[in-house]
């Protein structure tokens, strides 16, 4: 049964807040690296199978609420494939006279109302709401509804829905942030959740609101992470999703179509699937860099070597970035990193020049704009690599968090779901784990000489220079710095197809309380079982073997299954 409207009074008191959401420098989810930071602007389209792009007819206009912080890009674009126009919120006025808003809320909660007062956008949202009038929060969108926020505070929310907004509590052995492809238990009739069935959608969040007698009037779904929270409320024309349906493939579209189209006739969906929990995630990663003429290719290393060993030593190209960022959507890759973001509608990271720099005219962009720049570029987290090691290295020697690192800032701002770190670490071996300072292991297969120990020696600059600081106290260290996420790589194992390094991930997934993604050395499905079973790590990663398709991402997950893995289907 329908929810009846409501009426509240809305909180707007100023937030405590100081930080500032920064707009861009100018006006499965896909992993991309890139070399350095440039704006990118790409015409090549594909099609989607799926068949979900329709017209809207009559009133096609949806406006958006967007504030200036994250990446509200896959948004944009999925309401678009939808078929309908984007008006974006300009002054409080423009919120009371839509027809229908969305609010895609991005980023940390105290900055995100710390902008709404200010601007005088709580109390029009506050209006808007209580007038029952269509309204699609999502994510932050949803936990700004409730009366206040754990997150660098206690900070006010818009207190619409009583509640307070905490962390996930990561003492019972579950990783903070919460990321990935988790399974709903509908609780109500949501109306825009009809077609979800048991099918997995992708959450990205370290703070959830949690059920009480208050607010059960107003949830329509649960999700279990360690504690069943509130993953989507409704009432009346009313909805907020704390999961993101514009990054929930081919069911998150669905979602969004029904917000848009309430009174069209959409017969329900049977329910297919079998989700039932946190899915492992299987990952496409595709290393993008120009080649010898100036073209933007995706390429492979071969122990980060990434050159033909032929006369001509070309950078060795397997193929356009949008095109392959395309086929992996379509594949069922749940995460691709790259700035393919108008038809890959699963989430993007992009890792690569997440630094301070200066341009060739002079401007001084901080890594903060950087980062702001990708994320209104389409990307859903940015992987910081080189200058997170240095950062470790200062944190570990000093024992100070500054706040001024590219680590501290973007995290600050964004929350630490945002950020991924990528560690490139090589094996150094050893025949006595007491011979150095860093944390060594026990290998399961000796090394050339015999060696039974190693420690995994951090590098930097692509793999080029060793840095003093093993793969175990940099993951440490840039947890407490506010990394959400562990990219883990190996040189020794990149390119080679024999597996991953059982060893690293396990010492790294067993030290940190964070999601490590599993890298370097897939090269049969075989090896993503192993890698799911011997060690705590949430995502696997894959490139050479998904580009020349000699595995195809479908394969894989059909395995998993097999052997008992959930995952997305």
């Amino acid at each position: 049964m329908e929810a009846p409207p409501f009426s509240s009074s809305c909180s707007s008191s100023p937030s405590s807040s100081t930080a500032r959401l920064l707009s861009s420098p100018s006006s499965s989810s896909l992993l991309f690296r890139r070399n350095s930071f440039s704006k990118i602007h790409y015409s090549a389209k594909f099609k989607s199978p799926r068949n979900l792009s329709i017209r809207a007819s009559g009133d096609s206009v949806v406006t958006l609420l967007d504030y200036g912080a994250g990446n509200v890009r896959s948004v944009r674009n999925a309401i678009r494939y939808l078929g309908f126009d984007i008006k974006d919120v300009q002054t409080p006025e423009d919120i009371l006279k839509a027809d229908r808003l969305v609010f895609p809320g991005v980023g940390a909660f105290a900055a995100a109302m710390d902008v709404l007062n200010k601007n005088g956008m709580a109390e029009a949202l506050c209006s808007y709401i209580e007038k029952d009038r269509p309204f699609l929060g999502i994510c932050l969108g949803l936990q700004l509804l409730f009366e206040s926020s754990e997150e660098n505070g206690p900070v006010n929310g818009l207190g619409l829905i009583p509640g307070v907004v905490g962390r996930f509590d990561s003492s019972n052995g579950f990783r903070v942030p919460h990321i990935g492809w988790n399974a709903l238990q509908i609780k109500n009739d949501s109306e825009i959740l009809d077609d979800i069935g048991n099918r997995h959608v992708y959450f990205v969040h370290s703070y959830r609101a949690m059920p009480s007698d208050d607010n059960k009037e107003w949830i329509s779904s649960t999700c279990n992470y360690g504690d069943n929270f509130i993953a989507s409320i409704r009432r009346g024309n009313v909805h907020a999703v704390q999961f993101h349906p514009e990054k929930s493939g081919d069911v998150g579209l669905s979602i969004l179509r029904r917000f848009l189209y309430p009174k069209s006739a959409m017969a329900k969906k049977p329910t297919e699937g079998k989700a039932s929990k946190l899915a492992k995630r299987v990952i496409a990663c595709l290393d993008v860099r120009a080649n010898d003429k100036g073209d933007l290719v995706v390429t492979k290393g071969d122990q980060y070597d990434v050159r033909e060993h032929t006369e001509e030593n070309e950078v060795r190209n397997l193929g356009k970035p949008v095109e392959l960022a395309g086929q992996y959507y379509i594949d069922g890759a749940d995460e691709v990193l790259r700035y393919t973001s108008e038809n890959v509608f699963v989430p993007l990271t992009v890792g690569g020049g997440i630094r301070d720099f200066t341009d060739a005219n002079g401007r001084h962009y901080t890594s903060l704009e950087v980062a702001s720049e990708y994320f209104r570029s389409g990307a859903d987290k940015i992987s910081i690599g080189s200058d997170a090691v240095y950062a470790a290295e200062e944190y570990l020697r000093t024992g100070v968090k500054t706040g001024k690192t590219s680590l501290e800032q973007i995290s600050r701002v964004y929350g630490n779901q945002a950020v991924v770190v990528s560690i490139d670490p090589r094996r150094v071996y050893l025949k006595n784990p007491n011979d150095v300072e860093f944390k060594a292991v026990k290998l399961e297969n000796p090394g050339p000489n015999g060696e039974e120990y190693a420690w995994y020696q951090c590098t930097v600059n692509g793999g080029r220079e060793g840095r003093p600081i093993g793969a175990y106290e940099l993951a440490k260290a840039v947890e407490e710095l506010g990394a959400g996420e562990i990219l883990l790589n190996c040189i020794d194992c990149d390119g080679q197809g024999k597996g991953f390094d059982i060893d690293l991930i396990k010492l790294i997934s067993d030290a940190v309380s964070i999601p490590v993604i599993a890298s370097s050395g897939a090269g049969a499905v075989e090896h993503f079982t192993e890698v799911f079973r011997k060690t705590n790590a949430s995502a696997a990663l894959a490139a050479g073997i998904f580009h020349r398709k000699e595995v195809p991402v479908q394969s894989v997950k059909e395995h998993l299954l097999k052997e008992g893995i959930e995952v997305r289907i």
